[in-house]
């Protein structure tokens, strides 16, 4: 890495600080330095976070005090190192620096800061299921669509960044979304009738079409919610489940989303030809792994054990081969919500021990067919490998044994 940033010694370059964290109760400063062609690049960044003007200076200088550094990271995608031809990203965690070369995509910048956080992943559906106003049913308040802090001593949560980095594919030429752009990025740009220049927002030549958006696209957006979190949801991409279940039992509630089952997007660098029907786990919704998944493990239990939070698991893809639309999943949050589903609708989910799932017209659960029953088996299989392998590749900070027990009962169950 020093190598790296020596070859790179001869260019002019920006630097920029920024708070993350939106509430004295949690906030930590970040510097970052790129060259000075990336200009784009940081400005997204300062539009992205919070600039350190003197709003930003009196909230820090009055915030909690955490015995951590600040958070310190260099950008150079005008680097390769030929060892890594790419790219390459260096994350110290102990001293919260980071480093990446050879990258010139934004959301290597924001997910680089947030490695120090957590954040849901990529095209599971978080950003489409938070922005739902519900034709303005109900009162919707908006933390955010990707990371905040939840506090483990009163359950409150913080958000980390007043602006929404969010696809432009789903939001064509028109779209009232539009006004709220800051920055655009991996998009094209043509002239209409008037000769005016517009952006192309859909995917049409460019995958991945991005945006840094203002918090005044949630009208209800607010930076810090009081109340303790009292359910959460693991949105997964597994064609084994229905398209909701909830989970009672806290052990099993913590180990689905330790083995969080999801499959790649356009938003990602893969192999030519890769299968993006493969299912991937990453744990906790954490592909930056920073921190051994062990503690991560502890602490969302105790959201189960020690807050009492409910558990449901929402599959946003298909279920054995029919497409679960997000029509389905929005009306299912919407009825959880507001109390159209109570706890006696939801039906055993078999034998498994504090698992249930809610009956849906088209997409009713056959656990007596054997083909139902080989293909949920499988996918406990590959989540009890993922955990197999990763103690071994880990052995000094192995996953909590009971993880694997529970999806042993499960297998052995359907075996």
């Amino acid at each position: 890495m020093r190598e790296d940033i020596y070859k790179g010694h001869e260019q002019k370059y920006l630097k920029a600080t920024v708070l993350v964290g939106l509430d004295p109760s949690f906030t930590v400063k970040t510097h970052i330095m790129m060259p000075e062609d990336q200009a784009f690049n940081l400005l997204s960044y300062i539009l992205n976070f919070h600039f350190f003007d003197d709003e930003a200076e009196k909230m820090y200088a009055k915030s909690k005090f955490y015995d951590e550094p600040d958070i310190y990271f260099y950008f150079d995608p005008n680097v390769q190192d030929e060892d890594y031809p790419k790219g390459l990203g260096v994350f110290d965690a102990p001293h919260n620096c980071a480093a990446v070369f050879n990258l010139r995509y934004f959301g290597e910048l924001k997910k680089g800061t947030l490695t120090f956080a957590f954040y849901g992943l990529s095209g599971s559906g978080k950003s489409t299921l938070t922005h739902e106003m519900y034709d303005g049913k109900y009162d919707i308040t908006v933390l955010h669509d990707d990371a905040f802090i939840i506090s483990r001593e009163d359950g409150s949560s913080v958000a980390l960044e007043p602006s929404y980095f969010d696809k432009t594919h789903d939001y064509p030429a028109g779209h009232h979304e539009t006004k709220y752009y800051t920055t655009i990025m991996n998009c094209d740009v043509t002239l209409d009738s008037n000769g005016k220049k517009v952006i192309v927002t859909e995917d049409l030549r460019n995958n991945n079409g991005r945006v840094i958006k203002t918090r005044y696209t949630s009208p209800h957006r607010v930076d810090f919610e009081k109340s303790p979190i009292t359910a959460l949801f693991w949105i997964m991409k597994d064609g084994s489940l229905p398209p909701i279940i909830k989970i009672a039992d806290p052990v099993l509630a913590t180990t689905m989303g330790c083995t969080l089952a999801t499959k790649r997007t356009s938003a990602e660098n893969l192999p030519k030809g890769f299968d993006m029907n493969t299912l991937v786990i990453e744990p906790f919704a954490d592909p930056f792994r920073a921190y051994p998944v062990s503690g991560n493990y502890t602490d969302f239990k105790e959201l189960f054990t020690k807050r009492g939070a409910s558990c449901y698991s929402l599959n946003t893809d298909a279920f054995m081969g029919k497409d679960i639309p997000k029509e389905v999943t929005k009306k299912l949050i919407e009825d959880l919500a507001n109390g159209n589903i109570k706890d006696s609708d939801f039906k055993p989910f078999g034998n498994f021990k504090g698992v249930s799932y809610l009956p849906i017209d088209d997409y009713e659960v056959h656990l007596d067919d054997p083909e139902y029953q080989k293909t949920l088996k499988d996918r406990m299989q590959d989540r009890l490998n993922w955990l197999n392998k990763y103690d071994e590749e880990h052995p000094e900070t192995p996953i909590q044994d009971e993880a694997k027990k529970t999806l042993e009962a499960i297998i052995k169950e359907l075996s």
